[in-house]
């Protein structure tokens, strides 16, 4: 596994915190009481006499931070999200189950929030799903006409993996009933064959216009363009939203070039606050190798990591590939991206060229297919230290479990989509979608357990991920499956910290509180690992410090939401 390129540091005060507990994830000291920092570093952990007699040492005269009710964990790690993607939802309409529980409602909300946008500009909305709607469908595109017949509709389904749009918008890009569904995609079709309006992964290649990214079969498309200045807008949104639930490093889980250009202009304009690293989507392989972006390349804020790949759709929005069908529409079978054959010759190649992969999977077949394409590459060339992932890794057959185990391979599971959606998976494949993400499945076979949100398909909230894989009970109060499948408050905790850098491959400066190590962390309210697991999520993150440097502080949003000012006129913290 490469290691990333040397960045220095911007200076930070050296700082000696202590706090009621600290819980360093280091097997070597799993729990202290003081900490010094300086330089972005971490100098030192310990109890205060240790700390103090470094920083004494080294000649320093450190600030004293104290949090004598709090506990320090290491910060989150979110290695599989969608950043800009997210940051683009935050300016869209709203139409998730917590603001429209009917159709009618969907419409009504578009109608009333379209009238504040200029003429002409598409009307985009985010969050919707079926199963939880009254109709439990989705909308068609004949209802989304009664919002508007001359421009788009489109709103997104909670997934990602696609959603529904208008009459509009098929007419403006000339997709018919006769428009045969392109490689990876599909337009739906009523019983007489025509559009109904959902589109679905690569099918969304239209919503892009004739000039935007375009990424054929290589996976779902919601690479929408904005203004480059609104894109720096919404990253700005999101990186407080990541901050503000305790995450101080991220995986971008799918790189196009409107994000890798996103980025590069925040980290142009000393905006970047959290550390990115980069996954490349596949249909960009050819441009990767060609620029050998294979070894190491970027600093500690902004680097790149590997090639993500698609093996199937999604359990959301019933693309995933079950070829037997759905138990909710067994007309519905899903898709694979690829043949076993040209996935296996994709992976073959970055394998070879030295880039760690990540594949989302989430059927049992589709696993598979992973699965034998790694195995096969590894027997190829040999890499005792490839980490090769699996994304979402919903329904893996236990025999492909222990085999994962024995390869090296490591599933990045998002526990929050069983929490808000587990029912959904049953209804969707019946009982074995109680399985979906078995995480004690995991520990037990020695896979490693990595955690991670899919924002925006999840708010990237730890807390909230951390009491689901300890629990397993839905937001409607279900719990899924048997005690098994759980995990431990303490293998949790890891799970979304050390874990997480190990996965994109930062462990030797990320993810546990050691010397030598970035002085990223979170202070939050309570111990995890003391509160009952119900109540974990309860637990406010009141702080959290990137590189030395204190980015987010809770008191602060509390005083901007009093004064009434938006952020822009505030003192918030790293701003």
């Amino acid at each position: 596994m490469r290691h990333l390129a040397t960045y220095d540091a911007r200076d930070s005060t050296p700082t000696l915190i202590t706090a009621g507990m600290i819980r360093t994830v280091d097997r070597s000291r799993p729990t202290a009481s003081a900490m010094l920092i300086g330089g972005g570093q971490v100098l030192a952990v310990g109890t205060i006499t240790d700390a103090e007699a470094v920083a004494a040492d080294r000649g320093l005269d450190p600030v004293h931070v104290d949090f004598p009710q709090a506990t320090i964990v290491p910060g989150f790690i979110d290695p599989h999200a969608h950043p800009l993607m997210y940051g683009q939802l935050h300016t869209w309409i709203d139409v998730s189950p917590e603001a429209a529980t009917s159709i009618p409602e969907i419409i009504e909300i578009l109608r009333q929030e379209s009238a504040k946008l200029p003429a002409g500009v598409p009307i985009r909305g985010f969050g919707y799903e079926q199963r939880n709607l009254v109709e439990r469908r989705h909308p068609t595109r004949r209802e989304l006409d009664e919002v508007s017949r001359d421009r788009e509709v489109y709103i997104m389904n909670a997934s990602g993996h696609g959603g529904v749009v208008n009459s509009f918008t098929f007419e403006k890009f000339g997709v018919t009933r006769n428009t045969p569904n392109p490689e990876g995609g599909e337009f739906f079709r009523d019983s007489e064959g025509e559009l109904t309006g959902e589109l679905s992964d690569a099918a969304c290649n239209i919503l892009t216009g004739l000039d935007g990214v375009k990424i054929g079969h290589h996976g779902p498309n919601f690479h929408l363009g904005d203004e480059a200045a609104e894109h720096q807008r919404q990253l700005d949104i999101v990186q407080r939203e990541f901050l503000k639930g305790g995450v101080t490093a991220i995986g971008d889980a799918q790189v196009s070039k409107r994000e890798f250009a996103a980025y590069l202009g925040m980290a142009d304009r000393g905006g970047l606050q959290m550390r990115v690293s980069m996954y490349f989507l596949s249909h960009l392989l050819d441009a990767v190798l060609d620029l050998g972006l294979t070894g190491p390349f970027g600093n500690a804020f902004l680097s790149a990591a590997g090639i993500k790949l698609y093996a199937d759709g999604t359990l959301g929005g019933w693309t995933a590939y079950f070829p037997d069908g759905y138990l909710g529409d067994p007309c519905r079978t899903g898709q694979l991206y690829h043949s076993p054959e040209e996935y296996s010759e994709l992976l073959r190649r970055a394998h070879d060229a030295g880039l760690q992969t990540a594949t989302h999977a989430q059927s049992p077949i589709a696993i598979k297919m992973v699965v034998d394409a790694i195995e096969t590459a590894l027997a190829e060339r040999p890499d005792t230290d490839a980490r090769h992932r699996i994304e979402h890794c919903g329904l893996p057959d236990p025999v492909e479990v222990t085999r994962m185990a024995q390869l090296g391979i490591r599933p990045v599971n998002q526990t929050q989509h069983y929490y808000n959606w587990g029912e959904g998976v049953e209804q969707a494949i019946g009982t074995p979608g109680e399985r979906f993400n078995p995480l004690g499945e995991f520990r037990d076979a020695g896979v490693p357990i990595t955690l991670s949100s899919d924002a925006p398909v999840a708010e990237p909230r730890p807390l909230e991920a951390i009491q689901a894989a300890v629990t397993r009970i839905t937001r409607r109060g279900r719990k899924l499956g048997p005690d098994s499948l759980r995990i431990s408050a303490e293998e949790a905790l890891r799970a979304h910290t050390l874990e997480g850098a190990i996965t994109l491959g930062r462990d030797n400066e990320l993810g546990s509180l050691a010397v030598g190590k970035r002085a990223d962390f979170t202070v939050l309210e309570a111990d995890l690992l003391e509160v009952p697991g119900e109540e974990i999520a309860a637990i406010s993150v009141l702080e959290t410090w990137v590189d030395g440097v204190c980015r987010y502080r809770a008191d602060d949003e509390i005083a901007v939401a009093r004064s009434g000012l938006p952020r822009s006129e505030s003192t918030l913290s790293g701003e």
